[in-house]
């Protein structure tokens, strides 16, 4: 970790405390980014950008203010830090507020084990265009793929460093390599769209640029002339492209900000069954070269493997301390935060129980239904849980995909729907939500 985002924070706290702060903590990020898009072959726009946020967070009794910027000279810290003590004595006051107790905060943790930096090279930008153009040839290899919308190859870099007034300072650096593309089949109305790619942590765990291609126009040919669905109440399965968006549902309604404001339709269901029997949905934000992998949270906790659910049991929040000292809880270790903002409750690395039947098992076993890979719109009502999303995908008739799907509308009660799901075995596991294809009894679809 650099040591000079560890000199920048303990500058900003010291300002804040002459300022007239009787508390503070202070962030700041460092990286660096670089994007390349190719179309025809040829490069179409190249982007680098390398910059230091940061953020300043001050305490005046029981009344606080942020700040932020992106210059880091000695009069920028000092002015940032009595902007934040005049703010925040305008502010009004919060109970709930406040850094951890020293006691509360992490003290070691081993960042070799969690391998969120590649030390590998920074690829050169000659590299990245070489991916995105193997991205879009591949893609463009296949008949019927009429253009590539986009082909894209990136990479970043970022150090965090977070720092407070109650003993609290530690650090961390993150890379990522990424490659894109969007294929489109057909022509004028008849035309439709995929994509696919990939992310990793370390460059050598990426999928290879042909792989990324092919799978996009494979994705975008089979969407090819979709029909509407009928009416009525039917299977439906969601792939393992959108399925973590259902557990997404579950964890916003576990979040202890919407337990807090009322605004939750898990309220009052601590113990309660909300998944079969036999799932589990586990949080660990220590599993290696994973993307929401992290030491510490964004107050200084230690991250800990917690069980959100249990054998279909809701055992608990996700909390940072300002929403657990409003529900008379402790903090989950799962505070959130930028530069520029105060912490809020968020998930790390989330994963379902898998079952034991694969994707195509749960497919014939359906008889007459609906497989959705895409979801667009939302209507969820979070007190209630009813949801409703326009959707598209592949029918099923007597167990076998017969043609593409698209402009119908699937509903029902992410209360009830989430006690019926069934998964397949087909999550991928290197994902921040490891999450299978999900198997729903008798949703509602709107379509002709």
């Amino acid at each position: 970790m650099s040591s000079n985002l560890d000199d920048l924070t303990q500058r900003l706290i010291a300002a804040a405390k002459t300022a007239g702060a009787d508390a503070a903590d202070a962030m700041a990020m460092q990286g660096t980014s670089v994007s390349i898009d190719v179309r025809g072959g040829k490069l179409e726009h190249a982007e680098r950008s390398e910059g230091i946020d940061i953020g300043l967070r001050v305490f005046v009794g029981q009344r606080a203010a942020n700040v932020s910027a992106s210059d880091v000279s000695e009069s920028t810290l000092h002015t940032m830090a009595e902007r934040a003590v005049a703010m925040a004595k305008e502010a009004p006051e919060d109970p709930n507020i406040g850094l951890a107790d020293p006691q509360q905060l992490a003290r070691s943790w081993d960042l070799d084990a969690l391998e969120l930096f590649d030390p590998a090279a920074e690829p050169e930008p000659e590299a990245l265009q070489r991916d995105a153009a193997e991205a879009e040839a591949a893609a463009l290899g296949y008949e019927g793929i009429s253009q590539v919308q986009a082909a894209m190859a990136g990479y970043s870099s970022t150090q965090v460093h977070l720092a407070a007034s109650n003993g609290f300072t530690g650090g961390y650096q993150r890379t990522n390599r990424g490659t894109s593309c969007v294929a489109i089949a057909g022509s004028g109305a008849e035309m439709e769209r995929d994509s696919d790619g990939d992310s990793r942590i370390h460059q050598a765990d990426l999928r290879s640029p042909t792989d990324i291609g092919q799978q996009a126009a494979e994705r975008a040919l089979a969407r090819q002339n979709a029909k509407q669905p009928p009416t009525g109440a039917f299977p439906v399965l969601f792939d393992e492209r959108v399925s973590s968006s259902l557990i997404g549902h579950l964890l916003a309604a576990s979040n202890g900000a919407s337990i807090a404001r009322g605004s939750s339709w898990l309220m009052n269901a601590l113990g309660e069954d909300i998944l079969p029997k036999e799932l589990s949905l586990i949080e660990d934000p220590h599993r290696a070269r994973v993307t929401g992998s992290r030491p510490f949270d964004g107050e200084g906790l230690a991250t800990r493997k917690r069980a959100i659910v249990s054998n279909g049991t809701l055992k608990g929040w996700t909390l940072d301390l300002a929403t657990g000292r409003k529900l008379g809880l402790e903090s989950t270790a799962n505070a959130a935060r930028g530069p520029g903002g105060s912490p809020s409750p968020s998930n790390w690395n989330i994963q379902l129980t898998q079952g034991s039947a694969t994707k195509d098992d749960l497919i014939a076993d359906m008889g007459t239904g609906l497989i959705v890979t895409s979801l667009m719109g939302s209507t969820i009502n979070p007190n209630t849980g009813d949801y409703s999303r326009g959707a598209s995908g592949f029918w099923v008739e007597n167990g076998e995909v017969t043609h593409a799907i698209n402009e119908c509308t699937i509903a029902g009660n992410l209360r009830d729907m989430l006690r019926r799901i069934l998964p397949a075995n087909d999550a991928r596991t290197h994902l921040s939500r490891v999450v299978p294809s999900l198997l729903i009894e008798g949703m509602t679809l709107a379509g002709s």
